[in-house]
C-alpha cells in the first residue's frame, strides 16, 4: 500500500497516516533530497536562481510539507506508538539539517549568486533568502575544522531530542495526575461550567462526582475560585512540582538533568561557534543587536513596573485581611483572593463574561474583524480529513474572489493534545512551475468543550488568546511573498514575530468588536454597556503583577544563557532574579523552569524577551488605529500590505517604518497596560 505521506496532494490525508508511516515517509524524502542535491551540485556550473536556490527552495518544501502532519500529531493526538516513530526521525532530520548547514558547494552556490550580476537583479525577497542562507551557514559551522564540524551535528541532534523529551515528560506528568471527588461540598465557589467539566471528566472514566485534572481548563477555575483552601494548595502544589523532583510524582518525568544537559550543549554549540555565550549565538537572527541591549530593556521596564506591582500587591493583602481576615497570602491564595478583590472592586469576573462569549459566535466576529480590516472573507470548508471530529478548515479569500490561505482550527482540550496554545505551519506559499501553493495553518487552543447541549464559553482571556493566534495566522496566510524561506512567518525576526500576534489581541477590547460577536449565548442580548465599562475598569487590574512576572520569566531565560557554567545551580538564579523584578516569592518546593516549555522545548531559549520586545511594536503600531479609528480602511490596508504580506522578505524594523512612518516608541505600551497614566 503507498505511503500516504509520499502522495500528499492538497490537505495531509490524516486518517490514513499511521505509525509505520512516519519512518519510511523520513528516510525516503531525506534520501531522495540528497540525491537531488548531489545532483544538482555534480550539474551546475553557472549558478543562478532558477538552476540552483529554486530546486533547492523546492525540496525542502517538500521536507516540510511532510514533516507538518507527523510533527502536528505529535503534538495534538499523542500515543506510544507514534511517540516512538516521530523521535526516531528527530537524529535523522537533525544530521540532514547539519550536513546541508555545512556543504561547502551549497555555500559557494549562494556565494556565486550573491556576487553576481544577477544579484542586482532579484526582488528583495530573492536577496533577502541569500543573505539568511549565508548567515545560517555561518551558523551552521561551515568555517569550522572537520572534527568540530562532526561535534556540532552530534550537539544539533542531542539537543533536537532532548527538547522532545523535556516536552514530553511535561505532557506525561500533567496527565498524570486526577482527583477524584464524590463530595459535592468541596467544590463550593466553582463556576458551573468548571463543574460541567469536572463532572464530564468523570463520565469519560465512568465513575460517580467529579474529576480534576491539572489541564488548564479545570486547573485555573479551582485556583481562582474553590473556597476549599485545602484543594486550592493541593493542586498548586500538584502543578508547581510537574516533570520535577518534588511533588507526589517525584522523580518520575522529572526534566533536572534534561536541563542541565540542554544547557550545557547550547553554550558548547554557541563557543564552538566564536560566541562568548549562547545568548549572543541567538541574537544573530533577532532584531535586538547586543544582550546588553536586550538586558537593558528587560530591567528598564522592570524598574518602572516593580512599584506598580507591589502596590498591587499591598492592596490585596489588605483587602484579605480587611474582608477574610486572612495574615498571610500563600500562592495558592494569591489568584483566589484577586478574584475576589477584582469582583469586589469592579463587580466583574472572567465568569460574569463566559456567557457573552459562546465559540461560534466569537469566531464569527473574529472573522469579522478580519474581513473589516483586511477586506478578507472566511467561509467554513468542509468534507476535509481531520485527527479528530471537532477540528474545523476555514478558506481565507480576498474580495475579488482569490484563495489566499486556508486554516485548521482545534480549540479544546484533551487526552494526548499538548496544553497551551499554538499555531504552526502546515503548507507555506511558494511558487513553482507547477503554480502557486496556498498556505495553511493550525491553529490550536484547549478552550473548555461543550457540555451537554451547552456551547463552549470562552472567558475573555481565552478569547484574547484566540485573537492572538489568529494573528500569527493571518501573518502566515496573508503573505504575499512567493519564495517559502521568507513567505509568512519565515525568516522573520524571532523578537518581531508576536507583533502580529500581540497586535490583533486590541480587538477583543474594543466596544466597536466586541459588538460583532459579544452577545449573550441563551437570550442572544448584546454585553451590556455597564458590563463593558467594568470590564475596561478592570482591563489593567495586576497589570503590574502580570508584566513583573513576564520580566521575571524574560530575566531568567536570558541571564542563564549570558551567565552559564558547567552544574549551573538553576533555582539559585531563578531565586536571584526573583528578588531583582519580582514581588512574590513561591515556596521553595515549586519547579517552574522544570515546565518552562518555551525556553527548554520551544523557539524561546535566550528569546523569551521578544514577547515584551514585540509588544512595544503591536501597542505602537495600534496606536496608529487609535488615532485612525480600529476599522480605519487606509490603515488596515497599510498595515496588511506593509507588515503581514512581506513576511520576513525584509528587516522588521525597516517594515514597522514603512508602517508607522517611525521608529517605534515604548510610550504605548507603558499607558496600554496601565504602567503610566
Amino acid at each position: 500500500m503507498p505511503n500516504p505521506l509520499l502522495n500528499m496532494q492538497g490537505f495531509p490525508p490524516f486518517s490514513q497516516i499511521k505509525p509505520e508511516h512516519i519512518v519510511p515517509a523520513i528516510e525516503q524524502v531525506l534520501n531522495d533530497n540528497r540525491t537531488q542535491i548531489a545532483d544538482l551540485i555534480d550539474t551546475v556550473t553557472s549558478h543562478t536562481w532558477d538552476n540552483f536556490i529554486q530546486p533547492l527552495n523546492e525540496l525542502n518544501d517538500r521536507l516540510d510539507r511532510i514533516w507538518a502532519p507527523i510533527e502536528h500529531l505529535h503534538s495534538v493526538a499523542d500515543s506510544d506508538e507514534l511517540r516512538t516513530a516521530h523521535n526516531a526521525c528527530l537524529p535523522m532530520l537533525s544530521a540532514y539539517q547539519s550536513e546541508m548547514g555545512q556543504n561547502q558547494s551549497l555555500c559557494a552556490g549562494y556565494k556565486a549568486i550573491a556576487d553576481s550580476p544577477e544579484y542586482a537583479q532579484l526582488q528583495p525577497a530573492q536577496q533577502k533568502i541569500i543573505q539568511n542562507e549565508r548567515r545560517d551557514f555561518r551558523l551552521a559551522g561551515i568555517d569550522l575544522p572537520p572534527e568540530k564540524q562532526a561535534r556540532y551535528k552530534e550537539i544539533q541532534e542531542k539537543l533536537s531530542q532532548l527538547g522532545t523529551q523535556f516536552s514530553e515528560n511535561v505532557l506525561d506528568a500533567t496527565q498524570a495526575w486526577k482527583k477524584h471527588l464524590t463530595d459535592e461540598s468541596l467544590l463550593v465557589g466553582l463556576p458551573e461550567s468548571a463543574l460541567a467539566l469536572a463532572k464530564q471528566n468523570a463520565e469519560h472514566e465512568k465513575w460517580a462526582g467529579w474529576v480534576l485534572t491539572l489541564d488548564l481548563p479545570c486547573y485555573l477555575p479551582v485556583l481562582n475560585y474553590a473556597d476549599n483552601r485545602e484543594l486550592r494548595h493541593e493542586m498548586y502544589v500538584a502543578y508547581m512540582t510537574r516533570a520535577s523532583d518534588q511533588g507526589s510524582d517525584a522523580g518520575q518525568w522529572d526534566n533536572s538533568a534534561l536541563m542541565q544537559d540542554i544547557l550545557a550543549l547550547r553554550h558548547e554549540l554557541a563557543t564552538l561557534l566564536g560566541s562568548a555565550h549562547y545568548a549572543e549565538y541567538s541574537l544573530s537572527t533577532k532584531m535586538a543587536e547586543t544582550p546588553q541591549q536586550v538586558l537593558d530593556f528587560i530591567t528598564d521596564l522592570a524598574k518602572r513596573a516593580k512599584p506598580v506591582a507591589a502596590k498591587e500587591l499591598e492592596e490585596l493583602q489588605a483587602f484579605a485581611k480587611a474582608h477574610y481576615d486572612v495574615d498571610t497570602l500563600e500562592m495558592w491564595d494569591i489568584p483566589y483572593y484577586s478574584e475576589k478583590l477584582r469582583l469586589h472592586r469592579y463587580e466583574i469576573s472572567q465568569e460574569t463574561l463566559r456567557p457573552y462569549f459562546p465559540l461560534p459566535k466569537v469566531l464569527k466576529g473574529l472573522f469579522e474583524v478580519t474581513q473589516r480590516l483586511y477586506e478578507m472573507s472566511i467561509q467554513p470548508h468542509n468534507g476535509v480529513d481531520t485527527w479528530h471530529p471537532d477540528v474545523q478548515i476555514f478558506d481565507i479569500y480576498e474580495q475579488s474572489g482569490e484563495l489566499r490561505g486556508q486554516f485548521y482550527l482545534d480549540c479544546f482540550a484533551r487526552k494526548g493534545k499538548h496544553g497551551g496554545a499554538w499555531m504552526a505551519e502546515c503548507m507555506t506559499r511558494h511558487r513553482t512551475a507547477r503554480g502557486l501553493q496556498t498556505p495553511v495553518a493550525f491553529l490550536v487552543c484547549n478552550f473548555t468543550p461543550p457540555v451537554d447541549s451547552q456551547p463552549s464559553l470562552l472567558t475573555h482571556q481565552e478569547v484574547t488568546t484566540l485573537f492572538h493566534e489568529f494573528g500569527h495566522a493571518l501573518h502566515h496566510l496573508l503573505t504575499q511573498v512567493d519564495y517559502a524561506p521568507v513567505a509568512g512567518i519565515n525568516g522573520v525576526a524571532w523578537d518581531a514575530v508576536e507583533l502580529p500576534s500581540q497586535f490583533m489581541e486590541n480587538w477583543a477590547w474594543e466596544r466597536e468588536a466586541l459588538d460583532l460577536f459579544a452577545a449573550h449565548y441563551e437570550t442572544g442580548e448584546p454585553l451590556p454597556e455597564a458590563l463593558f465599562e467594568k470590564m475596561q475598569a478592570a482591563k489593567n487590574f495586576q497589570a503590574g503583577l502580570f508584566m513583573v512576572r513576564q520580566l521575571e520569566f524574560a530575566l531568567f531565560d536570558f541571564r542563564l544563557h549570558t551567565e552559564y557554567k558547567p552544574g549551573i545551580n538553576i533555582q539559585a538564579l531563578l531565586d536571584n532574579v526573583r528578588q531583582q523584578v519580582a514581588v512574590l516569592f513561591p515556596p521553595a518546593f515549586t519547579r517552574f523552569q522544570h515546565q518552562f516549555l518555551h525556553i527548554f522545548a520551544g523557539g524561546y531559549a535566550a528569546g523569551y524577551y521578544s514577547y515584551k520586545w514585540a509588544e512595544v511594536l503591536s501597542a505602537d503600531a495600534f496606536s496608529q488605529f487609535e488615532e485612525n479609528g480600529i476599522f480605519d480602511n487606509a490603515t488596515g490596508q497599510q498595515f496588511l500590505h506593509a507588515i503581514l504580506e512581506k513576511g520576513g522578505s525584509q528587516e522588521p524594523l525597516a517594515l514597522f517604518v514603512e508602517f508607522r512612518g517611525r521608529v517605534p516608541e515604548i510610550e504605548a505600551l507603558l499607558r496600554h497596560t496601565g504602567i503610566v497614566a
